[in-house]
Order: C-alpha cells, then sequence, then structure tokens
C-alpha cells in the first residue's frame, strides 16, 4: 500500500479510537453531577467507572481472538456499533443502575475498539514502517485524554450531562462509514471455526471477581476479611481452571504456548506496570489539581496538559525515528529510564509544589510513556506467529488495562488511608471552632468542595491529598522499575518488513509448496533463472529478518537447518515471493 492508501485505512481506525477515548473521558468532570441527579451514592459512583473498565479489559482478549477466527473489517465495525449503542442508552439513564448497565455495554465496544485498531494496523503496515503510524494513535490518544474532560465541562454547562454521551455519537457514525470506504483487507479463508467457551467464561469470571474484590476492599470490607479470603481464592480457582482449558483446548483464548516466546513475556510484564503509570497518573493528578490545588475541572485539565504533549512528542518523533532507522531497544531503554524519573519526580509532589516543576515532572513521565506504549505492541507484532496476531496483539492490551484497573484501585484504596490519617491528625491542631466546622464539613466520609470549605480547613484538606498523591507515586517507582528492567532484557531483534497480510500470503503459498509432489516442484526451482532476470535488491542475512519471516523461512524447509538466505536457492525463493 502507498503512504496515501495507508493514511486512508488508518482514518476510519483513528477515528474510532478518538470516540472511545472521547467517551471515556468526556464523562469525567460531569460524573459527580451525574451521579447526584440520579440520586446515587458513592457505591455507584464507583461501579459507573470500574463496570466500563471491567467490561473492555475482560472484553479485549475474547476481541483479539475472534480477529484470528472471522473477518476484522467486520468486527471492528461491530465494535462501534455495540459501542455507539451503549453511549445512546446512557444518555437516557434514569437510575444509576441503567447507567451502570449501559456503560457496561460501552465498555464491551471499548475493548473491541482497543484491540482491533491495533490488529488492523499489523494487517496494513510492517513492522519497520509501523513507528511512524503509531505516533499518529498515540497523538489521538493525548488529543481525546486532554480534550475529553475540556468539552465534558462546557458540553455539561451549556447543554446538560445527557448530551456527554450524545455528542461521540455522530463522531462514531463517521467512523463506520470511513471504514467501510477506506479499508480494504483480504477475505478470510473458510475453515471450521472453534470457539472456545469455557476458556472464555473461566477467564471473565476469574478476572471480574479479582477486580471487583480490588475495588471494594477497604470501602466495602476490610482488605484481610473473610470476603476478601473468599473473592480471592474464587478468582484463583476459576483462572487456575482457566489455564487447564486453554492447555487442551484446539482455539484458546489465550494461547499459552505464547508464553515461551520471550518477548512476548516479558512485554506482558512491562505493560502491565505501564498500565499502573498511564491510568495512575490520570486518575490521581486529576485529584491532586482539583482537591491539592483548588482547580476546576476545566483548569484541571489544561494543567494536565504537560504530560500529554510529552507523550505526544515522544511518540510521534521516536517512532518515525524507529521507522527510519529500524532501532527499537534503546529508545525503549530510555522510555523506561523516563518513566522511573517522572515517578520518582511526581512523588515529591505537595500542596504547594510550584506548578511549573508538576508540568516539567508530568512531561518527563508522558516522554517516557510515549517512548513504550505502542513500541511494546510493536516488538510483540514482530516476533509472534502471524497466525497469533490478533491474540498476541490483544493480550498486551488486556494486560495493560488489567494492570492500570488493579493498579489504580489498590493505590487508590492507600491514598485514601493516607488522606484520612492526615486529616485526623490535622484536626486535632485546629482551634475547637475549627474542629468542629472541620467534623461537619468531613464528617460524611464524602470527597469535600475543597472552594466551599472555610480556609483552615481547606488548606488541611489540601495538604493531606498532597501528601497522598506524592505517597502514591512513590509506591509506583517499584513498578516502574520492573518495566524498565523487563524492557532491558527484551531480545533486539531486527524489526520485518512485511505486514501481516504478507507474511499470511506467503505462509498460504509455503503450505500449498509443501503438499505438491517434490517431482512437481523440480521445474519451478529449474525455471528460477527467470526470477534471476530480475534486479536485486541485495541478499538478505539471518540479521536482517525478523523472527516472524525467520519462523516462515524454516516452516518452508521443513527443518530448522534453513535455506540459508544469500544461496542461490535461498535468494530465488525470497524474489518469487517478493513478486
Amino acid at each position: 500500500m502507498t503512504h496515501k492508501q495507508v493514511l486512508e485505512s488508518l482514518s476510519g481506525l483513528l477515528l474510532g479510537m478518538f470516540v472511545s477515548i472521547l467517551a471515556g473521558t468526556v464523562v469525567s468532570t460531569s460524573l459527580p453531577l451525574i451521579i447526584s441527579d440520579l440520586d446515587g451514592n458513592q457505591s455507584a459512583y464507583t461501579w459507573v467507572v470500574t463496570g466500563t473498565l471491567l467490561a473492555t479489559t475482560v472484553s479485549t482478549p475474547l476481541w483479539g481472538k475472534f480477529a484470528d477466527l472471522f473477518n476484522r473489517k467486520l468486527l471492528i465495525q461491530l465494535a462501534l456499533g455495540v459501542f455507539v449503542l451503549g453511549s445512546a442508552l446512557a444518555g437516557f439513564s434514569q437510575d444509576t443502575n441503567t447507567l451502570i448497565v449501559f456503560r457496561v455495554l460501552q465498555g464491551l465496544g471499548a475493548g473491541g475498539l482497543a484491540a482491533l485498531s491495533q490488529i488492523i494496523m499489523a494487517d496494513i503496515i510492517s513492522p519497520r514502517d509501523r513507528g511512524k503510524y503509531a505516533g499518529l494513535f498515540g497523538a489521538v490518544m493525548a488529543v481525546g485524554t486532554v480534550g475529553g474532560p475540556l468539552l465534558g465541562g462546557v458540553v455539561t454547562d451549556a447543554f446538560g450531562w445527557r448530551w456527554n454521551f450524545f455528542i461521540a455519537l455522530p463522531v462514531a457514525v463517521a467512523a463506520i462509514i470511513l471504514l467501510q470506504l477506506t479499508l480494504h483487507l483480504p477475505k478470510h479463508a473458510k475453515r471450521k471455526v472453534h470457539i472456545d467457551y469455557l476458556g472464555a467464561v473461566l477467564i471473565a469470571g476469574g478476572v471480574s471477581l479479582l477486580m471487583i474484590w480490588v475495588t471494594l476492599a477497604g470501602n466495602q470490607f476490610g482488605w484481610a476479611s473473610l470476603a476478601s479470603f473468599l473473592m480471592v481464592a474464587g478468582s484463583a480457582v476459576l483462572l487456575a481452571a482457566a489455564v487447564l482449558v486453554e492447555f487442551k483446548s484446539p482455539e484458546p483464548i489465550i494461547p499459552l504456548s505464547m508464553f515461551k516466546n520471550r518477548t512476548f513475556t516479558l512485554a506482558v510484564v512491562a505493560s502491565i506496570s505501564v498500565g499502573v503509570s498511564m491510568f495512575g497518573t490520570s486518575v490521581f493528578l486529576a485529584q491532586y489539581m482539583q482537591l491539592a490545588r483548588g482547580a476546576t475541572p476545566t483548569q484541571s485539565g489544561l494543567l494536565t496538559i504537560p504530560m500529554m504533549a510529552g507523550l505526544l512528542i515522544a511518540s510521534t518523533l521516536f517512532g518515525t525515528i524507529i521507522s527510519r532507522t529500524g532501532k527499537w531497544k534503546a529508545i525503549m531503554i530510555s522510555g523506561g529510564v523516563l518513566t522511573v524519573a517522572g515517578t520518582l519526580l511526581l512523588s515529591t509532589l505537595a500542596y504547594d509544589t510550584n506548578l511549573v516543576l508538576v508540568g516539567i515532572y508530568m512531561a518527563v513521565l508522558g516522554a517516557g510513556l510515549g517512548m513504550l506504549m505502542q513500541n511494546l505492541v510493536l516488538v510483540v507484532q514482530n516476533s509472534i506467529e502471524v497466525k497469533n496476531l490478533g491474540v498476541a496483539t490483544s493480550a498486551v492490551t488486556f494486560f495493560r488495562s488489567l494492570g492500570g484497573t488493579v493498579g489504580v484501585s489498590v493505590l487508590g484504596s492507600v491514598l485514601g488511608t493516607i488522606v484520612s490519617s492526615h486529616i485526623k491528625d490535622g484536626i486535632t491542631a485546629l482551634a475547637p471552632a475549627d474542629q468542629a466546622a472541620a467534623a461537619a464539613a468531613l464528617g460524611s466520609g464524602t470527597i469535600p468542595k475543597v472552594s466551599q470549605l472555610p480556609d483552615a480547613i481547606a488548606v488541611l484538606v489540601e495538604s493531606a491529598y498532597g501528601v497522598g498523591v506524592g505517597s502514591v507515586f512513590l509506591y509506583s517507582v517499584p513498578l516502574a522499575v520492573i518495566t524498565l528492567i523487563a524492557v532491558i532484557f527484551l531480545p533486539n531483534a531486527k524489526l520485518g518488513q512485511q505486514n501481516a497480510v504478507q507474511l499470511k500470503n506467503a505462509a498460504s503459498t509455503q503450505a500449498s509448496a509443501a503438499e505438491t509432489p517434490a517431482a512437481v516442484q523440480v521445474p519451478a526451482a529449474a525455471a528460477a533463472p527467470e526470477a534471476d532476470a530480475a534486479p536485486r535488491k541485495g541478499p538478505r542475512h539471518r540479521a536482517d529478518v525478523s523472527p516472524a519471516e525467520l519462523a516462515l523461512a524454516e516452516a518452508a524447509t521443513g527443518a530448522v537447518a534453513l535455506v540459508d538466505p544469500i544461496s542461490p536457492v535461498g535468494m530465488a525463493q525470497e524474489e518469487t515471493s517478493s513478486k
């Protein structure tokens, strides 16, 4: 595909991804108002957020597996349709229970968009060229994340909170039309498909129970209570059963053999901790800006721009460098170092930290994440077998979302404990009149509106959240270090120059050749001089071939003793394949 054709095909994908991010962030500034308007409590508030994250996380590997079995273009349009339906219904919610159900439906569609956009990108762009286009995904993510809260505040003030759900509908419809017109993928070969329903149910059940426990523990019941023990034990049993089922299934949801691939395993480990940094930063920095610095939701969105700018610039700039040079390892290690440094710097936050310094700290962390996130997917797609491309891509996204959701819940509980302890200690130092006012304002346990508090109490709350958010980032440092270690040990494999469709076609051709009798294959080899007449770009050595391309070559010969690419036979095979 030409550069123009690639951009045309990506337009629908990018628009669909933008819609999913926008719909998630546009509601964030108005969610307290929505819950209040629907007569909901703090538990309902938690479940409106958790329900969407849960549905997105659990459905991601399922969409990825379906992408390996069915038509990917149809699947991403279906995911967009589910997302649009969930958004529209959420706008008509009359109570918090219906809102939670419709947000779950929205999350199911978002899981498909998150996985399928990356998978289809691999279909049409080779690993070597993917870096410069991955920057576009980073840009869309940054614009959606920063612009969503700002747009949500304006829409809520002008038209009411229900329009936050409706505003994404025309954009989603446009994305569906663009995908239909511009995205052209080869049809899937018809074959008998086995869907691992039992494995899907067990994985979804085990992960859901784990996430529900992490969300509720510390609020509804203690971390060391009987309820915690039963939920953790139940999750462990379900996930252990899922592993057994996946070993025996002919078409597993997550093929466990992929974990034998060192690149895949290390990328999964890195993705879990990257998810904590990515999701945690957006959640806790928003709380810091509003509760420790007294900013409005709109101001909070503006103050987090440095982080998104760092992510956008780093992902675009270094993605282009990777495409030009083919070298990614040093860039990803640098990203890991910046992630550790940014997390350490943010751990020094207090309620009176200079906002310029806060902006610099956020930009450092954003740059580190921008150099890591898309490239973790890239190196996995470059090293995995093409038949497992969809499920491998969605697995990295799945573990990133899982790490983010679990990490945010645990760190959120830590934040609540630190804030509560700091406020209790601070109240005792206040004057008796202020103590009574503080007890009246903060006794309910709900999150206070700092701007409406008396000055002495406002300073106490701001100080508590400043210390709490700084401590949360300090506890995140070990996870950032784990990311850096995992990236350091990633095998430094060359990026392939064939996209997934080309690799799949090559695999089909070689499989057909393997089934042809040897006597028939000899004349084809004898006809190789005709291919020799074509101009050569030069021989390719083993070091220039990606792991996925090397696996194809080994499969073609039926033995590990690969036909050397610089031999006459190897060059003839390569030139025939390129033709």
